[in-house]
C-alpha cells in the first residue's frame, strides 16, 4: 500500500523515527507501550530507508510504501521539517541498525515523545533495518 507522504514525518536523531498517520497497517502493529522510553523491538517488521522510497514491511501481506523523496523530515541542520534531509535520516537509520516507526491516526501538531510513548495510543515499535 502507498501511503502519502504528508501523512509522514521522519524524525532524525541517534535512534532515527518514522511517524506515520492514518496507515493502512495500523491495526497490523502491536500496541506501543514504552511510559521508561525503552521501545520495543517490533517482532517480524523491518524497514528498508531509501533516498526515493522508504518500505516498511510487516508479516504475510501487511506493509507500506512511502515516497520518501517528497516527504517531511525533521531534525535537520535548520532545525525545521524539510524533504530535502532523506539522505542524512537513511544514514541515520544504516547506523542505528533500523528505525522507531509509530502509527498514529494523525501526526501530532507538537513532538510530545513521553506522550507518544505512554499514553496508549500509537502503535508500532524499534524495526531492524535490511540492508
Amino acid at each position: 500500500m502507498l501511503l502519502d507522504p504528508e501523512n509522514t514525518l521522519f524524525v532524525r536523531g541517534v535512534t532515527p523515527v518514522l511517524l506515520l498517520a492514518d496507515a493502512p497497517v495500523q491495526d497490523a502493529l502491536p500496541l506501543l507501550t514504552a511510559p521508561d522510553g525503552a521501545v520495543p523491538q517490533c517482532e517480524g517488521w523491518s524497514i528498508v530507508p531509501r533516498l526515493t522510497l522508504c518500505v516498511v514491511d510487516g508479516p504475510g501481506e501487511h506493509g507500506v510504501v512511502v515516497p520518501a523523496l517528497a516527504a517531511p523530515v525533521l531534525g535537520g541542520a535548520d532545525g525545521g521539517a524539510a524533504s530535502g534531509d532523506m539522505a542524512a535520516w537513511c544514514m541515520d537509520v544504516e547506523q542505528a541498525g533500523g528505525a522507531v516507526v509509530l502509527s498514529l491516526d494523525q501526526l501530532p501538531e507538537v513532538l510530545d515523545w513521553s506522550a507518544l510513548l505512554s499514553a496508549g495510543t500509537a502503535r508500532g515499535g524499534f524495526m531492524p533495518a535490511l540492508t
